[in-house]
């Protein structure tokens, strides 16, 4: 056997690799749905904002919540988590996960009810990778 670097893998040897490791956690992981859903603030055909997310099992996995610069602090963030979550609840999940740059958007979740469950210090350089979770069956938590 031999060992090759690949220093810029395309999409066909990523997806290999996916694949084997889909096969190995089928016979764990495989009668768990998960699907991808998003909410999305526009303003005539332009979107003003986003959030894209899976729900997997009982949870609400966050991967991306943008808002543009034009409406920052006028609560459209906070309108689409809020909207997402509710989703989210609806089919079934329980508990709610993101993680978000030092620079980024933690006093934001935390002001939604976010716990900070771990923090990767010097991530990926100088800033911190925080990771947050909040039970989704407090409604008392949307501010």
């Amino acid at each position: 056997m031999e060992y090759k670097l690949d220093i810029e893998p395309l999409d066909n040897d990523i997806n290999e690799i996916r694949c084997g490791l889909i096969k190995h956690n089928t016979p764990f992981l495989g009668g768990i749905i998960k699907s991808e859903v998003s909410y999305y603030a526009v303003e005539g055909d332009k979107k003003m904002g986003g959030i894209v997310a899976d729900l997997w099992g009982n949870w609400l996995l966050i991967k991306f919540l943008w808002v543009d610069d034009s409406m920052r602090g006028k609560q459209v963030g906070s309108e689409l988590l809020h909207l997402i979550e509710e989703y989210a609840k609806s089919e079934g999940c329980k508990s709610a996960l993101v993680d978000t740059l030092s620079f980024q958007a933690k006093p934001f979740y935390e002001k939604h009810g976010y716990k900070c469950q771990m923090v990767l210090e010097n991530y990926p350089l100088d800033s911190s990778l925080s990771f947050l979770t909040k039970s989704l069956n407090d409604n008392s938590l949307y501010s």
